[in-house]
């Protein structure tokens, strides 16, 4: 743990390429697997000179050293992950590679590349860097940003030096003791070594994420899916990477069945309760009353019956217009299929993933309408859990912003009303709104900068917007799912796909993008973080 943090996450790296090498080797793709070897080995032999010329003067590790250690990781290590996937694309470069690695690595899932061109060992790579974004940031949540305050945990921090839900609050003769910042002489102890916290943190997590990505994959194999079609997605679903080996719906070989199971797979990125960790966002000790849970099933039943309403009126006006279109209307599996799509759809947008249902376009064709984007891109910005492996805005932010509107409709009925629910409830409501507040803000700001900056080329506003949420939210597939305006003054090579939104855009509309996509995984608020004076505070 003496080593320097980029340096154990390049070993991790050189490691993890063994993968695909050993893959490729099996299926006859000899020379990607020579790539993928010869990668790893010189990227260990570069760490391993690094980590000998560092060891000798060792250097504690502090918070902020750690939170520019995971800035730098998300914009440095795709492109010693980009390695191998170059060498195996000669006609895309290095840049477009890079690309590729900041999108998989951000769990973003976007993709220069058609999947019918990539050869296999590529879309393993892809799938495998998304898993380990995501594990990381599984990690880096509580062993960083909870430290911090950052991240979304600001929003449950007590101002006092004291748990809120089971001791009373001080009284008014004793002051309030604030909570002392991870550069105070109590917490410089070896123990509490950035390093050593993730280290903790990783042996928590790992067996849970490994594990249930493991039992997905048996179970999508069990329901007929191909086994490099399984595995990639059962990494995309457990990271929210939207990653997958094929064009199609989740479900295209598996059916309704598989989709349920990516359904049942999808939930854990909607609370921190599911996974190790994280004690400190739990607002209520019963899972059936957890804030993020609630909000979730609200906004996926409400967005699932809109969806199905607006199908079924469109199905009503297309019954008169010709002799079939009753026998439509009166076919009751249309109807569920069109539910069951939009059930499937607004659960896989709000958790940042983007998968589509195999009915989804069914029930676009029982009622002859288009996509409704706008929707699908709303709930992406709301996001998933804190501290999860999805993106956006958040839950928890979400519903305290809604609580705190509800409280001020309810006082301009009663101005002297009294609210209950609890000292959580209360902080929610007060605090917590007024930091949620803090970072919608930041996030329409972060928006509206790169509809700015993507618009510099001629590109079309509608697709500007779309391409900066889908970035922003960490929602790649999202602009496959929205009609766009294709744009073609760049390639990525003979496997480049620009009809999908991302590969036709200019090398400087791919790297605005790019950053877009460090932005949303990292949090702009964790990001200004680093530009506070008591942050630098030794």
């Amino acid at each position: 743990m003496r080593q320097p943090f980029l340096v154990q996450l390049s070993v991790i790296a050189a490691l993890s390429m063994l993968v695909p090498a050993a893959y490729a080797s099996v299926v006859n793709e000899n020379a990607i697997a020579r790539h993928f070897f010869y990668s790893a080995l010189m990227i260990l032999i570069l760490s391993g000179m690094i980590g000998l010329a560092t060891i000798a003067n060792p250097r504690r590790g502090r918070a902020r050293d750690t939170l520019l250690s995971m800035l730098a990781a998300m914009a440095l290590l795709p492109l010693i992950l980009a390695v191998p996937f170059a060498e195996s694309l000669p006609d895309t470069g290095m840049f477009n590679a890079w690309w590729e690695m900041v999108s998989s690595l951000t769990t973003t899932g976007a993709s220069l590349y058609s999947a019918d061109l990539l050869p296999a060992p590529l879309h393993l790579w892809r799938a495998l860097v998304g898993w380990m974004g995501g594990f990381f940031m599984l990690v880096s949540a509580i062993a960083v940003l909870a430290p911090l305050r950052v991240g979304g945990f600001e929003i449950m921090s007590s101002p006092y030096g004291r748990d809120e839900r089971f001791q009373k609050l001080p009284e008014s003769s004793d002051p309030r003791a604030l909570q002392p910042h991870l550069s105070a002489p109590e917490f410089r102890t070896e123990l509490n070594d950035p390093a050593f916290r993730l280290l903790r943190s990783a042996q928590k997590v790992l067996p849970v994420y490994a594990g249930l990505t493991l039992l997905m994959w048996l179970v999508l194999l069990l329901l007929g899916d191909d086994s490099l079609v399984a595995l990639c997605r059962a990494m995309g679903t457990l990271a929210t990477s939207g990653i997958s080996p094929v064009i199609g719906p989740a479900g295209e070989s598996s059916g309704v069945a598989g989709e349920m199971v990516v359904f049942l797979f999808l939930i854990p990125a909607l609370s921190r309760r599911f996974w190790p960790g994280g004690g400190e966002l739990r607002a209520t000790e019963r899972m059936i009353e957890d804030p993020e849970l609630k909000m979730a099933a609200g906004l996926v039943t409400l967005v699932t019956l809109v969806l199905f309403m607006r199908h079924f009126l469109g199905a009503i006006e297309a019954a008169g217009e010709g002799p079939a279109a009753p026998l439509i209307m009166a076919d009751l599996r249309n109807a569920l299929s069109a539910f069951w799509g939009g059930l499937f759809n607004a659960l896989s947008y709000l958790t940042t993933t983007g998968w589509n249902s195999v009915d989804w376009q069914g029930s676009r064709a029982w009622s002859g309408l288009t996509s409704p984007g706008l929707i699908l891109a709303g709930l992406a910005m709301m996001g998933g859990g804190v501290a999860t492996t999805a993106g956006g805005v958040k839950l928890l932010r979400v519903y305290a912003l809604a609580r705190h509107g509800e409280r001020e409709m309810e006082r301009i009925i009663h101005p002297s009303s009294v609210a209950g629910g609890g000292r959580i409830a209360r902080r929610l409501r007060r605090e917590g709104a007024y930091l949620a507040f803090i970072f919608f803000m930041l996030f329409a700001m972060s928006i509206a900068v790169t509809v700015a900056l993507v618009s510099i080329k001629q590109i079309e506003f509608e697709t500007a917007t779309i391409l900066s949420i889908a970035a922003l939210t960490n929602t790649g597939p999202l602009a496959a799912a929205i009609p766009l305006t294709p744009a073609f003054d760049g390639t990525a090579g003979i496997a480049s796909a620009p009809w999908q939104g991302w590969s036709g855009l200019p090398a400087m509309t791919k790297t605005i993008l790019a950053f877009a996509m460090i932005v949303g995984r990292l949090e702009t608020l964790a990001i200004i973080a680093l530009f506070s004076p008591d942050f630098w505070r030794r």
